[in-house]
C-alpha cells in the first residue's frame, strides 16, 4: 500500500471493536482502513475508558498533559485490529464503571461535558502539535474539537460528521469558564444554544466542512421537521455539507466466513440460511415450523426505531402466518411491551432483551425478512448488514433506509433491481401494509429469491464512500 499524501487525526467517543453502543462505533473503526487504500493515513484518538485500556497490548506515552479538566492525562500511542491510535488516558474522566456515556444507574455522567470537551482539546492538541493535515470530528462528543481548533496557533481544517442530529451534547452556559475557549466562541455566531452550550453545534459551527451518513438525511436536516432546531444553522453552511453514506466491513459481515452461524452461505448458494433459521428457532423458543416465514427487528427498542409502530402492526405478520424475533434494549417500556408480546403469543414471537452480537449475526443469516420501521433514520446499518446476509429489509422510506434499499414495485421488480420493501414512515397502517405486501411476495418463492440474490449483490463495502471521504478531506487539506 503506497505511502499516505493526508494525515488525518479521527475523533471519535467510540470505537470498534474496543468500544460500542451503536453505529458511531462502527464507522470510526471501519473507515480508517478503507481510507487508507485511497492513500489517506488516519490515527483515531478515543477516550481511555477501562475496556479500551484492557485492550491494549502496549502503549508509548506521546504526550504528557498534566492540568486536564481536573487532573493529569497522558496520550498513549496504539495498534490495535489494524487502526492506528491515539488514546487520551485521564482516569479522573474516563476511569470508571459504566457505559461510555452513562453510571452502571443508566443515568448521564454528571461530568460529561468535561470529559468530552477534553477528548476535543486533546485533539486540538495533537493535531496542532503533530503536524496533522486534518481532523475528522465525529457526533457532539468530538464537536468541540473544531472549536479549540480554530482559536489554535496553526490552523489544521476540520470535518464534523453528524451522525443523529437528534444527539446534542447540550449543556448549561455555566460549564463554559471551564472550557479554555475564549469569550467570542460563546456566540450566536459559535457554541452558544438557546443560551446554554452546544457540542454538535460547536461542531456544526466552527468546522471546515460537514458531512452526515446519507445523501436524504442530508436533505432532511434542513427542514424544519427534521433539522432538531438547527435546520437554520445547517441551511447557512448547506454549501460545505455532504451526505456520504456509511457503509459496513464486509470481511467481517461475510455469511460464507461468519463463525456466528449455524450454516454459512453465499449468493451462490442461499439454501444454508435454512438451518440458522432452525438454530434460531430453536434457541428462541419459536415454533419448529419452517413453513412459516420468520422475520427479524434487531436494534434500539425506541421511539426513534418505530419499536411502538412493530408491536402495533403485529397482527399483519401473525395474520398472515409469519414468526417474529425481537432483538434489542432501550426504553423500558417498550422492553416490556416486547416481552409481552412475546408471552402472548408463545412459539410465534420471541424477544431478546438486550444485545447480543452472535445472535444478531444469527438472525440477520436466518431470517426471512428484517423489519426497520423508524421515525427517522440518518443512516441505519441493520439494513446493509441484511442485504449482505440474504434477508430482504422492510425499511421506512427515510434517510439512509430510502438510500439503500430499492423498493419491490412493479417497475423494479420488472426490470430485476429490487431489494427490498419501503413504506411511508411514521405509520403503523403503512407497516402494516408493507408486511402484507411482503408475505405475497414471500409467496412468490422465485421473487423473494431474486430479492435475496439482489441485495447480496449490492454493494455495502465503505469503498465508494471512502473515496468521497477522501475527496473531502483533501479539497479540506488544500489538496483537492
Amino acid at each position: 500500500m503506497p505511502a499516505p499524501d493526508l494525515r488525518v487525526l479521527a475523533v471519535a467517543s467510540e470505537v470498534f471493536p474496543l468500544i460500542k453502543t451503536g453505529g458511531l462505533a462502527d464507522a470510526a473503526g471501519a473507515l480508517p482502513l478503507a481510507l487508507a487504500r485511497e492513500g489517506i493515513g488516519v490515527r483515531t484518538m478515543l477516550p481511555g475508558y477501562p475496556a479500551v485500556l484492557r485492550a491494549l497490548s502496549a502503549t508509548t506515552v506521546v504526550r504528557t498533559l498534566p492540568a486536564l479538566f481536573g487532573g493529569a492525562a497522558r496520550v498513549l500511542a496504539a495498534e490495535a485490529h489494524g487502526l492506528d491510535l491515539l488514546v487520551l488516558d485521564a482516569p479522573h474522566l474516563f476511569d470508571r464503571p459504566g457505559g461510555p456515556y452513562q453510571a452502571p444507574a443508566g443515568r448521564d455522567w454528571p461530568d460529561n461535558a468535561q470529559r468530552f470537551a477534553a477528548l476535543g482539546r486533546a485533539a486540538a492538541e495533537i493535531a496542532v502539535a503533530e503536524g496533522f493535515d486534518a481532523v475528522h470530528a465525529h457526533d457532539w462528543q468530538a464537536g468541540l474539537a473544531p472549536a479549540y481548533l480554530r482559536f489554535a496557533s496553526r490552523r489544521v481544517p476540520s470535518l464534523f460528521t453528524i451522525h443523529n442530529l437528534a444527539f446534542q451534547g447540550q449543556y448549561p452556559a455555566s460549564v463554559f469558564p471551564s472550557l479554555g475557549l475564549p469569550q467570542a466562541a460563546m456566540a450566536t455566531e459559535g457554541l452558544e444554544y438557546y443560551g446554554g452550550v452546544g457540542f454538535l453545534k460547536a461542531g456544526l459551527w466552527f468546522a471546515d466542512a460537514l458531512n452526515t451518513v446519507s445523501a436524504a438525511y442530508a436533505e432532511e436536516i434542513l427542514t424544519p421537521e427534521g433539522g432538531m432546531g438547527l435546520d437554520g444553522l445547517l441551511r447557512g453552511r448547506a454549501g460545505v455539507l455532504h451526505g456520504i453514506l456509511n457503509g459496513i466491513d464486509t470481511e467481517s459481515w461475510d455469511p460464507a466466513r461468519d463463525i456466528a452461524l449455524a450454516s454459512r452461505f453465499d449468493a451462490a448458494d442461499p439454501a444454508p440460511r435454512a438451518a440458522n433459521a432452525a438454530a434460531l428457532r430453536a434457541r428462541m423458543g419459536l415454533a419448529a415450523t419452517p413453513e412459516a416465514p420468520l422475520f427479524a427487528f434487531i436494534g434500539r427498542l425506541a421511539w426513534q426505531k418505530g419499536a411502538d409502530l412493530l408491536l402495533e402492526a403485529l397482527p399483519a405478520l401473525l395474520e398472515g402466518g409469519a414468526q417474529l424475533f425481537i432483538l434489542g434494549s432501550g426504553d423500558g417500556a417498550l422492553e416490556a411491551a416486547c416481552s409481552a408480546a412475546a408471552g402472548a403469543h408463545p412459539g410465534r414471537v420471541a424477544a431478546y432483551i438486550g444485545f447480543d452480537e452472535g445472535l444478531a449475526r444469527l438472525a440477520y443469516g436466518g431470517a426471512e425478512g428484517v423489519i426497520l420501521p423508524s421515525r427517522f433514520e440518518p443512516c441505519g446499518l441493520a439494513q446493509l448488514a441484511a442485504l449482505r446476509y440474504g434477508a430482504p429489509p422492510i425499511v421506512a422510506r427515510t434517510g439512509g433506509l430510502g438510500d439503500t434499499v430499492i423498493d419491490a414495485a412493479p417497475m423494479s421488480l420488472a426490470a430485476g433491481v429490487a431489494t427490498g420493501l419501503q413504506f411511508a414512515p411514521g405509520s403503523a397502517a403503512s407497516l402494516s401494509a408493507a408486511l402484507r405486501r411482503a408475505l405475497r411476495l414471500h409467496r412468490e418463492p422465485g421473487t423473494w429469491a431474486r430479492l435475496r440474490a439482489n441485495g447480496m449483490r449490492t454493494d455495502v463495502s465503505w469503498g465508494p464512500s471512502a473515496q468521497r471521504y477522501a475527496a473531502v478531506l483533501r479539497g479540506i487539506a488544500g489538496l483537492g
